[in-house]
């Protein structure tokens, strides 16, 4: 391997930069933006300060690829669920059942998307935009799905809907990361109870059995 595509010690660049962005991601998602320190996240990352602004500018510039990891992850999951056979509340829950799965070893993932003291203009900004879009994008598919169950394609109510969602899913989780006693499955199953009692609809319960088999 060529010296160009190499990071510090012989590890690839791309491995190294992963390295530094989930530490950066902890530091980040734990005690917010404004509180972090290069030189902190380059000591947990076991690399030198320099590293880090060769290889993202700035700390800003570090910020947003966290935001990109936290976010490739959680949209490509909700990518795989909107393209397997489930639909309306099942398909809701298949997501959230996604969303605990890949935030329980790393639960600081969801705070870097509410973080008040993170820039709002610039490259944070630009990326912060394109992955809100592309999830609303998502969850505005899966209640269009529901709404039409119901035989409701009114595009208002649809975006309502969407709003009342979205501010759910956040609810939830934000909960769950609150109390890390419960697992994933756990938090699955409370959600379908959940769902059940404000809808008086009862999805099927395979994914409460097996959450695995999606």
């Amino acid at each position: 391997m060529s010296r160009a595509n190499a990071g510090t010690k012989g590890v690839p660049r791309a491995d190294r930069e992963l390295q530094i962005v989930r530490a950066a991601c902890e530091v980040f998602g734990t005690i917010g933006f404004a509180k972090a320190s290069v030189a902190g996240i380059a000591a947990d990352a076991g690399i030198s300060k320099p590293l880090v602004y060769q290889y993202f500018g700035s700390k800003e510039g570090l910020f947003s690829a966290c935001l990109t990891y936290g976010a490739e992850l959680l949209a490509g999951d909700m990518e795989r669920v909107a393209a397997d056979d489930s639909v309306g509340l099942e398909r809701g829950l298949r997501t959230l059942d996604g969303i605990f799965r890949i935030l329980e070893p790393q639960p600081w993932l969801w705070r870097l998307f509410f973080d008040r003291t993170a820039p709002e203009t610039g490259d944070v900004a630009a990326v912060r935009a394109v992955y809100t879009d592309r999830i609303t994008r998502l969850a505005m598919e899966g209640v269009g799905e529901l709404m039409a169950l119901v035989g409701d394609d009114d595009p208002l109510d649809v975006s309502a809907m969407t709003a009342v969602w979205m501010n759910v899913v956040d609810s939830l989780v934000t909960w769950w990361l609150d109390h890390p006693e419960v697992t994933p499955s756990e938090m699955t199953a409370r959600c379908y109870r959940l769902i059940v009692a404000l809808s008086g609809a009862e999805p099927p319960a395979q994914i409460v059995a097996d959450p695995a088999a999606r």
